[in-house]
């Protein structure tokens, strides 16, 4: 039952705690509380919105040679059960959002609906589904400002889509290798999509992200909020970090779930663990 909350994609509500760092809030415990909050109730929508979509997509599932092994797909769990989750897990993400308020509360009920829409609309048309899991990305962030509350820089909001964005792209390369001829089976989008367009696509976003954030740490509300331009100095560890997916994925490694890469490669791990750790230290201390 666990499994069909598919915790290990809870890793991907960090983007939440993205305003915490950027707007020099990591010494401010209250902020922190709140923004755990935020994390929280984005988990239990995300959770409820998983469970929709296995349950959709259930029959589809079964002709993946991973997905098949989903609870819904493999018939562990029964459909009286899933939807009984879905309710709970909304219940409980929407009580959070609440409590956090009304504009929280907003967008964290338009991040739902967008997941919603995603799972029986979007993700059938090409590269509207990759943007439409972007979106829900941004809202992420969004939500983390509101919730905290600070202003979010358009700069961030760029930088989270555009990465965001990356990933998805990264993860359809994964699908199409994965399956083979037999992905449009799986899922029609899929075979509409080529190796070398999404290889295309995925080259064209990491440069966009890469010179997005070169310029966010540039950008004079940015050097105004840290106090200097030292944030550029980032960078590399960014160019690291997007290069190092890069390899996994044309290695057929965990390239195609962001979490499990994160969690199981060490110098990606370690690489972002230096990221947090240097910008972290140009926000506050310098």
């Amino acid at each position: 039952m666990v499994r069909l909350l598919r915790p290990e994609q809870w890793l991907k509500n960090g983007f939440v705690l993205a305003p915490l760092v950027f707007a020099g809030r990591l010494l401010d415990a209250g902020a922190w509380e709140r923004a755990v909050v935020a994390a929280a109730a984005f988990c239990m929508l995300a959770s409820a919105a998983y469970v929709v979509n296995d349950l959709a997509d259930r029959e589809s599932d079964r002709l993946h040679p991973a997905k098949r092994n989903r609870p819904l797909a493999s018939g562990e769990v029964g459909t009286a059960a899933a939807l009984v989750l879905i309710v709970l897990c909304a219940v409980a993400g929407g009580g959070l959002a609440v409590a956090l308020g009304p504009r929280f509360a907003a967008v964290a009920g338009a991040y739902l609906a967008l997941t919603l829409a995603y799972s029986f609309l979007f993700k059938r048309a090409v590269f509207l589904d990759v943007i439409t899991v972007a979106a829900g990305f941004v809202l992420r962030v969004v939500g983390g400002a509101e919730a905290i509350p600070v202003p979010v820089s358009p700069w961030l909001i760029l930088c989270a889509w555009l990465l965001a964005l990356y990933l998805a792209l990264g993860k359809r390369r994964a699908e199409i290798v994965l399956l083979g001829e037999a992905a449009g089976d799986h899922r029609r989008v899929l075979g509409r999509y080529t190796l070398p367009l999404v290889d295309q696509a995925i080259a064209v976003v990491l440069g966009a992200t890469v010179v997005a954030y070169a310029l966010y740490t540039l950008s004079p509300d940015t050097v105004a909020r840290v106090g200097s331009t030292a944030l550029i100095y980032t960078v590399p560890l960014v160019v690291y970090g997007l290069l190092r997916y890069l390899y996994l994925l044309h290695r057929h490694e965990l390239g195609g779930s962001p979490a499990r890469a994160l969690l199981t490669d060490p110098p990606l791990l370690l690489c972002v663990l230096l990221w947090i750790g240097v910008a972290g230290a140009v926000i506050v201390l310098l």
